[in-house]
């Protein structure tokens, strides 16, 4: 038996109850466009909250969508995370809580599995040592085996579209055009923190191949070299409102949910596997960051994370850039409302902007100062601190959910570079038009103020 580790940078986080074959929007591609279709995935999504001192200080959320896995489909759900390479769903071997709390997949009811040891050679269903990986979640860790299945989108109970494809020699036939067949590793362990805290089975990494244990891993690369009818892209629409579905879009990108032309930026060193790009530079209120002047900063276009990630060597100076007094001392007020400095990022060709709305923390800091009763009422910036190790430096940032929600992303898996450009979101006409609700929400906070948090110097 053979044991791997792997890092996985699922920080929080892309989520959807298994939605039905009917959930599965299809676009018609244009005629420039490759393929038959688009296909879109609504996404759910879990506000999951943040303590401190057993407070609620802040929520993260999660956006995720339903998948097939096997034959006949077994299905799951999973956060479609870019910043992982990776497909892991629990094993029904597994037994610990987290793993209870979820779907698991049941070897012995698919046909299509082929239980395999890590580079790939089938093993025998009932071997007793099998080679594991172990795949390290933020603050959490998964330990599986590896098998290669079939993974669909649609489950086409009852209306199979067979196409067959090559796999080491042999022709193995695939239910439908969305299909494929991928290395999967089914968790046989997984820790309480944090899977037990999420509505999701598990997750589908969407990052380039070498950010896998071995090609044939990487659900996109599959997707490309083995499937001939979607084209090798996606494009990701985070929505601003709970009443309208976040979605993920296979085969393309939608081109209903973008304001004017995509801006392409090309991957900066594909051979890491991120979906990284390089900064040219970053102001902030208009002022260059000097951090990044020398233009060796860089981001990672991440779906699974949440928050905007600066480098930790540099997130105390941006806090304290981002930070606005109020005046009058307001009894309550949402921070994300009170005007605040621009955040440029210039990306060569282009630059994409965020502003006060998009980073600051809903609830504000009242300082009072003991000796002299005086208060100051602060807005703050919710930010991650960014610690990603050698390969990437300690210059990287992540472009996550607050990004997301003001541009509409594009993932071209086969030119190796990502699109932007700003969100078009739904009216209330269109919303009304489209019927009912194809995604639900968890845990959402009630509506009301935000508690400032008090603090006494």
């Amino acid at each position: 038996m053979m044991a791997f580790r792997v890092a996985a940078s699922l920080v929080l986080l892309l989520t959807s109850a298994v939605t039905p074959v009917d959930g599965l929007a299809r676009v018609p591609f244009d005629a420039d466009q490759a393929g038959p279709e688009l296909l879109t995935i609504p996404l759910d999504k879990q506000y999951v909250p943040v303590l401190r001192n057993g407070r609620v200080v802040m929520y993260k959320t999660a956006y995720f969508g339903s998948i097939n896995v096997g034959s006949p489909p077994q299905p799951f759900t999973v956060v479609f995370d870019t910043g992982s390479g990776h497909f892991i769903i629990p094993s029904s071997k597994c037994k610990s809580e987290a793993c209870e709390l979820h779907r698991r997949y049941e070897r012995s009811a698919s046909t299509s599995a082929v239980d395999i040891d890590h580079d790939g050679l089938a093993v025998p269903a009932d071997a007793e040592e099998r080679d594991q990986v172990s795949v390290a979640f933020g603050t959490g860790d998964i330990v599986g085996e590896f098998a290669r299945e079939t993974v669909c989108f649609n489950t086409y109970a009852g209306k199979q579209q067979h196409h067959q494809v090559v796999e080491n020699g042999s022709q193995v036939e695939l239910p439908g055009a969305d299909c494929t067949r991928v290395r999967v590793v089914f968790a046989t362990e997984m820790t309480s923190e944090p899977f037990s805290a999420f509505e999701f089975d598990g997750v589908l990494g969407l990052g380039l191949e070498s950010l896998a244990l071995d090609p044939d891993f990487s659900f996109m690369g599959q997707m490309t070299r083995l499937n001939k009818f979607m084209d090798s892209s996606f494009g990701v629409f985070v929505s601003l409102h709970d009443g309208v579905a976040s979605e993920i879009t296979f085969g393309g990108h939608d081109r209903r949910r973008v304001s004017g032309e995509l801006h392409w930026a090309d991957v900066h060193k594909p051979e890491l596997g991120y979906w990284l790009l390089r900064i040219r530079g970053i102001t902030i209120g208009g002022e260059p960051l000097e951090l990044c002047q020398q233009g060796d900063c860089t981001a990672i276009a991440d779906t699974g994370t949440s928050l905007l990630g600066v480098p930790k060597q540099a997130a105390q100076h941006i806090h304290w850039l981002l930070a606005r007094n109020v005046d009058e001392n307001p009894e309550e007020m949402d921070c994300r409302s009170h005007s605040g400095p621009d955040i440029v990022v210039d990306l060569g060709d282009f630059n994409i902007t965020l502003t006060a709305e998009d980073y600051s923390r809903p609830a504000g800091l009242r300082v009072i100062t003991n000796a002299t009763n005086e208060t100051q009422f602060i807005c703050r910036a919710q930010l991650l601190p960014v610690d990603e190790g050698p390969a990437l430096g300690d210059k990287a940032w992540i472009l996550g959910e607050p990004v997301l929600r003001r541009y509409y992303t594009a993932y071209d898996w086969a030119r190796s570079r990502i699109g932007f450009a700003p969100s078009l979101q739904p009216t209330p006409e269109e919303v009304a038009v489209q019927g009912p609700a194809s995604h639900r929400i968890v845990g959402r906070p009630v509506d009301e103020p935000p508690t400032p948090t008090v603090v006494y110097i």
